[in-house]
């Protein structure tokens, strides 16, 4: 985290530790050509990309307090934009196990898609992302405009609005995008290959 820990500063963080039976793993070993991805919306940046953000920041010209361009309408700040808290998605994800189906989960943190998605899928198996099957929130493209970053960079630093996707069977995609009360989006599929390619 380049430029943000002055000489001296240290980070303390904690994390949590939990258990599951063996025969209730969702290890991404059942997942095929065809499933569907389903992509839960985030609330922002998510803590991830901040050495980037703060590059954009510093050279657009724009301080925390000015509102966020493209966002008028809600007069929401910059640094509340950048600061809205991080979306946990257990209860989310726990309902949607419920129903069965699920096969793979991956949390958009720093890799972004690029990078996250793919490590759930065995070997042979990628993925295409429509990249317009969700409305990417206005804090991504006021940075990826004021940083004039490319769309394959903002797609391996950022979420870009999407902080989890389960990779899931074709029936459990209709349940969770038709029955669920959680905000969902189907944003791809599962092909043969490798990596991820989006359109």
């Amino acid at each position: 985290m380049p430029g943000f820990y002055a000489q001296g500063e240290y980070d303390l963080s904690g994390f949590a530790v939990g258990a599951v039976k063996k025969d209730a793993v969702i290890n991404g070993s059942t997942i095929a050509v065809g499933d569907a991805l389903i992509g839960l919306p985030s609330s922002g940046v998510h803590s991830n990309g901040f050495s980037l953000v703060r590059r954009v920041l510093a050279q657009s010209g724009l301080s925390l307090n000015d509102v966020l361009p493209g966002n008028e309408n809600e007069q929401i700040t910059l640094g509340k934009a950048l600061m809205a808290p991080t979306v946990i998605y257990v209860k989310q994800v726990l309902g949607m196990i419920a129903r069965g189906g699920v096969k793979g989960i991956a949390h958009i943190t720093g890799g972004g898609f690029t990078d996250n998605i793919p490590r759930i899928f065995p070997k042979g198996l990628g993925a295409v992302v429509n990249t317009n099957s969700w409305e990417v929130p206005n804090i991504f493209k006021w940075i990826q405009k004021s940083g004039g970053i490319e769309d394959s960079e903002m797609l391996r630093t950022f979420n870009m609005g999407i902080g989890m996707v389960l990779v899931v069977s074709q029936e459990a995609a209709s349940t969770i995008l038709s029955e669920g009360d959680t905000k969902a989006y189907l944003i791809g599929r599962v092909v043969e290959g490798e990596g991820v390619v989006y359109n």
